[in-house]
């Protein structure tokens, strides 16, 4: 029997999870949301912060929320697409002397997989990992092998490392739903790390859903209605940023090399459902759109030089962008909807 949720339960699931999370880690409020976010909407994320952040931690604990099966493959120069991926071996039947290819599944065969430091290991292999996030299968062994469901890779990047490292292809970049960066914690939040990793006590997080109820969520966040005029104002703030002769703004031309692509629509609109959803709400309003911009373009864009010169980052140019694009009045005066969201 398919499960079910409603508004009511999604929320409470999440808050749920929240209160787990908050048992080991302190602070992070909007690197905690955005990772549902990305949970609840079926899609990848990728944490990029300097280390001692606790990124691998946040993502070992978000998976022990879950009733899933949880695999950490830990990135090196070396390593190959069959160490993620799997190979056949020959096994021999004891009793027969028989011999046959039995293939023996690698680490990718989890719901759950903690990718981290994916930006250490080399094309070949990054391009195994494409297949899985994006066709959530594996060709192995001379077969296509499809993998568990629900299935999510949440991926850990350092940003300040540069020698020994592949930097991520645009292709594999445009399918991570979100780009979550990892900031330092207040003076407050980390005394407490520091209290709470030099204590004798430790504590665990305890699942509170399982695989049924995440995909009834994800269901759920499909189904949430957006009013074209919300679905219009995602369109516009992600063709903005594209050249002027495809609808870019004038202003952001100077700083921009290139803008996202359409799967960055398709990321804002789902985003910003999960984003309504994880609230209770019924409907995606103008201020999930914006509140998940950020997170969806900052990975899509290619500054230029001249925004480098300018000390500019992408996410500078992104707040720019949601200021300088606004909802077309045509649009508030057809659709109420549109109207009370901006309320």
């Amino acid at each position: 029997m398919t499960s079910t949720l409603s508004r009511e339960q999604a929320r409470d699931l999440i808050t749920q999870a929240k209160t787990e999370l908050a048992k080991v880690i302190v602070g992070q409020d909007q690197v905690v949301n955005e990772i549902l976010i990305a949970f609840a909407a079926g899609g990848h994320a990728l944490l990029e912060g300097v280390p001692g952040l606790a990124k691998t931690l946040l993502v070992s604990s978000l998976a022990a929320t879950t009733k899933l099966d949880f695999n950490r493959i830990q990135f090196t120069p070396d390593l190959m697409p069959a160490d993620i991926t799997g190979t056949e071996i020959i096994r021999e039947d004891k009793a027969s002397g028989d011999r046959s290819l039995v293939f023996m599944p690698g680490p990718i065969f989890a719901s759950v997989i903690l990718a981290d430091e994916i930006n250490r290991t080399p094309p070949k292999t990054q391009a195994a990992m494409l297949e899985a996030m994006q066709e959530r299968q594996v060709s192995a062994g001379g077969s296509i092998r499809p993998l568990p469901k629900p299935f999510f890779v949440l991926a850990t990047q350092n940003p300040i490392e540069q020698e020994g490292t592949y930097p991520l292809p645009e292709a594999q970049l445009d399918r991570f739903l979100l780009k979550v960066v990892v900031r330092y914690p207040s003076e407050s939040e980390e005394l407490e790390v520091i209290r709470r990793t030099t204590s004798a006590t430790s504590t665990r997080c305890e699942a509170v859903m399982d695989g049924e109820q995440l995909i009834a969520l994800q269901r759920l966040v499909r189904e949430t209605p957006i009013a074209d005029g919300v679905a219009r104002y995602a369109l516009a703030l992600v063709r903005a940023s594209r050249p002027v002769a495809d609808g870019g703004l004038a202003s952001l031309a100077p700083l921009l090399r290139w803008g996202a692509g359409p799967r960055a629509g398709q990321s804002l609109v789902l985003a910003a459902k999960a984003r309504a959803t994880l609230d209770g709400r019924s409907h995606v309003s103008l201020d999930d759109i914006r509140a998940v911009t950020a997170p969806v373009l900052r990975h899509r864009l290619q500054t230029s030089y001249e925004a480098d010169a300018r000390g500019m980052s992408r996410d500078d140019v992104v707040a720019q962008l949601i200021a300088e694009v606004q909802v077309p009045a045509a649009d508030l005066e057809a659709d109420p909807t549109v109207a009370a969201a901006l309320g």
